[in-house]
């Protein structure tokens, strides 16, 4: 196109945008939980359910009622079942900042997992039938019970003494502090394997020596020492990874670590004392 005067026009050009480059997609809880291994998937699922039949059993003593200790009441598939929970999704989280081989550690959690389901089916099964689960050998069918959750409480010892042994043998994984809050909770959580196993041991000797009801009763000078140390392995590097996404310097996070670890272990070591003047 020419103007009047004869000189060409300039062209007129049309700015084009650049195509907008796509928003960045965060993969929020979906994406983190589509790349969980299967095993770990199926640890994480299960444990849930056994913390919800927990949880369901507290509502059967609320309507149903009756004692909540002793041998026989709802106490123990509530307990048991928040308990094993709770602990086979630390174990599960835990272990992934351990230094042991993907097909080994797949397979000792598919064990375990196992292992607590049959732990906690048992409870619940006796339970519903109003009678006690452990140290119980009046008939034929409790005794097959009860030894059945001896020997998963057997299994639970090893696979469990099993992964400490390699939070010792090589350092682990982790944000700032978190081979010491493991190391430290596998360490605890051996006095509970330890406590328990001298729980079983004291009830069947009762049993053996014919003073069932005392077995049934044997039990209660270790409970707190158990039920504490249990859970270190998850409130210890639980409370390490919170302080991982805090702003605090890393001396700081790792005083508050140490901190919570001796805390920890006062209150393992008073729940000892206590056991050993009531023993």
């Amino acid at each position: 196109m020419e103007s009047r005067s004869g000189t060409p026009a300039p062209a007129v050009t049309t700015a084009v945008a650049p195509p907008a480059r796509p928003s960045p997609v965060h993969p929020g809880w979906r994406g983190a939980w589509g790349g969980v291994r299967p095993t770990e998937r199926l640890c994480h699922v299960t444990g849930a359910v056994l913390v919800l039949a927990g949880l369901a059993h507290l509502v059967v003593f609320a309507v149903d009622g009756g004692p909540w200790d002793g041998p026989v009441s709802w106490r123990k598939p509530v307990t048991f079942g928040l308990s094993f929970g709770l602990t086979l999704i630390a174990i599960t989280w835990v272990t992934s900042y351990l230094r042991v081989g993907t097909r080994l550690r797949s397979a000792l959690l598919v064990v375990f997992a196992a292992d607590c389901v049959v732990e906690v089916g048992g409870i619940t099964l006796q339970a519903w039938r109003r009678v006690p689960s452990h140290l119980n050998m009046e008939t034929g069918f409790d005794t097959a019970v009860s030894m059945t959750l001896a020997v998963g409480g057997g299994v639970l010892v090893v696979l469990l003494s099993v992964f400490a042994v390699a939070s010792f043998q090589n350092r682990p994984t982790g944000p700032l502090g978190m081979p010491l809050a493991l190391r430290s909770g596998f360490a605890i959580l051996l006095v509970a394997l330890a406590s328990g196993a001298a729980m079983i041991a004291r009830g069947v000797v009762l049993t053996r020596t014919g003073h069932q009801e005392a077995a049934y009763h044997s039990t209660a000078p270790l409970k707190p020492l158990h039920g504490v140390s249990l859970h270190a392995v998850l409130v210890l590097p639980a409370l390490t990874w919170l302080l991982s996404h805090t702003p605090w310097s890393g001396q700081t996070r790792r005083r508050v670590i140490q901190a919570a670890v001796g805390c920890y272990a006062a209150a393992v070591l008073g729940a000892g004392v206590w056991a050993a003047l009531t023993w």
